[in-house]
Order: structure tokens, then C-alpha cells, then sequence
């Protein structure tokens, strides 16, 4: 242990400490313990809910329900693994020790960070007030997505819009999906022809891996959605069932426009949590600031991160996190043992697009948008299988496996002459 932790008594000191209990910080817990059973763990997480948030989607689709995407976090922490139930309040990487809000000291030779990201719903204005009535809802919150379903089944006919901000999010295809699942179920009730719905992106592509834009282009074509590239939400008047935009022109020129909404599915702005951005551990745009390959931290050695909160250039997805999880416990167990760092994270994500019920355009993709597929067919397509995967499959390995600290070794194969 460091020196300097000589305030910090033997019971605060552990070998790693993991700052998050969330898929991130539960699954490198657990392979720790598989790998050795004797290494004294702790895990910083104040929620007593853990949520298995790819399946919000789902709960917003009325799919799947709310209750079977929650489990007690409690149930979830390996044996032998030290639950703090807490909050970070900053980090003294200089003398290996996290603090926390009441004050309290914990000493570490490793340190995971992995805290997820934080949901900016205050940056647009008026959101806050009407989130979750006056037909404004989001499947970015567990207090919402359930009225995302009824705002959806209640709409006979009328504006529909649906929002994603700048970029990074977590699960960068979910502002869409839902897009899509409303206008199938529009489809299905016979009501689609009299519903204007609209896609409005802060950005200028409709998913940032080129790859897949052509079967995401014709869902969006399919389904009559008026795509909108560089429009962001700004501000909501939820009594007045109004949204307004900033939207950027061709030429770099910059405009408000208001449109009217009888529907408004927001997707929020989003950073690194507000204990992170003031630490020291962050990089100039205010995220975790780790090696992309290896996952350790760029200026303290015994620091590692993963999941949501890196300041790589990868998806923000369990599928990303589940990917990191095994690269940074055998780079964190090399570095205990001073051997070199071998593991290597080659920033692989996936995002299932459900572009119907009962299809699914499955994306898997590496650092700069290489295609990776794991299956022998042409993930391109919206299949049955992806749906079968999304919607039984993955939420089981989910629990199962993932956070038990075990895997499907799925290997991936970049295509590279595209």
C-alpha cells in the first residue's frame, strides 16, 4: 500500500476497488473472484436497483416488462466481494484513495472506474417539468418508459416526434428503435397514414457506422418517418405541446424552429457523472481518459476503466462493456504481478436495431466503424434470429453469465474490404 494511506485503516484498504456496480463494475468483479478467489474486492455503488437497461427499449415497445428488466443489487454482488452502498466524492490517485461523500477514506492498489454516464435532462430547457406527461417520455428512464408504451398505444393520429442528441450516448441506435416499433404498432392498429412522424438528430448521419445506414435508410423510408439531420432539442413546452430545435444549416448558419407534438420521445444529453468531470482522472472533453487498447488510465498506472464512462471512441453498450470486462481484469491482474499488459480491447460494440417487431438489423462493429459480425449471415438484414437474440437471448446471458463472471465466446470477424 502507499505510504500516504497510513489515515485509511486496514478495514477501508483493499487490493482493487471498483467504482461502480453497474454491468460494467459487476462483471469485472466477478471475473476477479473466478480468476482469484483470494483478491479482496469492493465495490462503490449507492443503488439498491440494478436495471438491465437494453430491455427498456422493449418495455417501451410493450414487449417486455418493467419489473423483469430490475433485480435488487444487492443479489447481484459476487461472494466474497465488499458492497460500500455509497457515493464517490473525488479521487487522490497520487496516494492510491477514493473518498467518499461522507468523508470517508478507501485505499486501493488497483482502481476500476466505472460509474456508467449521467442523463442531462436539465440541459433542455422546460423537460423536466413535463417529463413524463403531456405526452412527453423517454425510455432513458425507468420512471417513463412505461408511459412511453401508453403514449404510444393511446395515439390515433398526429405528430410524433422523436429525439437524439449530440453525441456519445449510451446505445447510440435506441432513439431509433423506438421510432420504428411505433410505427409498426401504428402500422399494425391501421392509424400510421394519419401519423406525421419525425426523426430529428442532432447530428449529421442517421448511425454513425456506414455500414448498416442503407437498412436503416429503408426502415425510415418504410415506415414514411421525415428524417431531420441536425436538428437538437432545445427546450420543451409540455402544455403547449411544443418542441423546439436549433437546427444548423448547409452553410454552418444556426436557427431555432418550433414544431407542434402530440407525442415527444426524448433522448437526453448525456456526459461522464459531475464526481468524474472534476476529477483529475479525465480528459480535456471530460471523460475517463484511458489507453483505447489496454484500458489503463493514460497518466496513473493503477488505474483501469471501462463501460460508459472511457473517453474512447467506441459504442456505449453492455455488448462494448462485455468486451472490456475480460481485457481489463487480465490487464489489472498483469499489472499486480509486474508482467506486461497483453490484453487488448479492440472496441468492439453491437446495438440490436429493432426495425419491426419480430426483426432485427443486428450491428456489430470495431474501432472506426469496422463491421464485425459474429454470425454467418448478412447481419444487414432484419431477421428473426437478431429478434430471437434481442429479445430471449441476450437478456439471459445478461444475468446469467455476463454478471457471474462467465461468457459465450462469440469470436467477431472484421470485414474489412467494403
Amino acid at each position: 500500500m502507499a505510504p500516504t494511506q497510513t489515515d485509511i485503516p486496514d478495514s477501508d484498504r483493499f487490493t482493487v476497488v471498483i467504482v461502480g456496480g453497474g454491468a460494467a463494475g459487476l462483471t469485472v468483479a466477478a471475473r476477479l473472484r473466478r480468476a482469484r478467489p483470494n483478491l479482496s474486492i469492493a465495490v462503490i455503488d449507492p443503488a439498491t436497483t440494478h436495471a438491465y437497461q437494453p430491455g427498456w427499449t422493449l418495455v417501451g415497445a410493450g414487449v417486455m416488462s418493467l419489473k423483469d428488466t430490475l433485480r435488487q443489487e444487492g443479489g447481484l454482488i459476487p461472494k466474497g466481494v465488499r458492497w460500500l452502498r455509497a457515493t464517490v466524492a473525488s479521487f487522490t490517485p497520487e496516494e492510491n484513495a477514493v473518498t467518499l461523500a461522507d468523508g470517508r477514506r478507501i485505499g486501493y492498489r488497483r482502481l476500476v472506474v466505472c460509474p456508467g454516464l449521467q442523463l442531462d435532462w436539465g440541459k433542455i430547457d422546460g423537460l423536466t417539468e413535463t417529463l413524463g406527461r403531456n405526452g412527453v417520455c423517454s425510455n432513458y428512464s425507468r420512471d417513463t418508459v412505461e408511459y412511453t408504451w401508453a403514449c404510444i398505444q393511446s395515439l390515433k393520429g398526429g405528430t410524433a416526434l422523436f429525439t437524439q442528441p449530440p453525441m456519445p450516448i449510451k446505445c447510440a441506435g435506441a432513439p431509433q428503435k423506438i421510432a420504428y416499433l411505433a410505427s409498426d404498432h401504428w402500422r399494425r392498429e391501421g392509424v400510421l397514414s394519419r401519423m406525421k412522424v419525425e426523426f430529428d438528430v442532432a447530428g449529421d448521419a442517421l448511425f454513425g457506422v456506414k455500414y448498416f445506414v442503407p437498412s436503416l435508410q429503408d426502415a425510415i423510408d418504410y415506415y414514411g418517418i421525415d428524417l431531420q439531420l441536425k436538428h437538437n432539442l432545445v427546450a420543451v413546452d409540455g402544455p403547449k405541446r411544443q418542441a423546439t430545435f436549433a437546427v444548423t444549416a448547409p452553410d454552418g448558419s444556426s436557427s431555432m424552429v418550433t414544431r407542434g407534438f402530440d407525442m415527444l420521445h426524448v433522448t437526453p444529453p448525456q456526459s461522464a457523472p459531475d464526481f468524474i468531470k472534476s476529477s483529475p482522472l479525465v480528459n480535456a472533453a471530460g471523460w475517463l481518459d484511458v489507453d483505447a487498447t489496454t484500458l489503463r488510465h493514460v497518466r496513473f498506472d493503477t488505474v483501469f476503466g471501462l463501460g460508459d464512462v472511457i473517453g474512447t471512441s467506441n459504442a456505449k453498450t453492455a455488448a462494448a462493456a462485455r468486451a472490456q470486462a475480460p481485457v481489463v481484469v487480465e490487464n489489472l491482474l498483469a499489472s499486480l504481478d509486474g508482467r506486461p499488459l497483453a490484453g487488448a480491447y479492440d472496441g468492439y460494440g453491437a446495438c440490436p436495431l429493432t426495425v419491426s417487431y419480430g426483426r432485427v438489423v443486428l450491428a456489430e462493429f470495431l474501432y472506426g466503424g469496422v463491421p464485425a459480425p459474429s454470425f454467418h449471415y448478412d447481419q444487414r438484414k432484419p431477421s428473426r434470429f437478431a429478434w430471437a437474440l434481442k429479445t430471449k437471448v441476450f437478456p439471459r446471458l445478461y444475468w446469467n453469465m455476463m454478471l457471474t463472471g462467465r461468457d459465450v465466446h462469440l469470436p467477431h470477424k472484421p470485414i474489412k474490404d467494403i
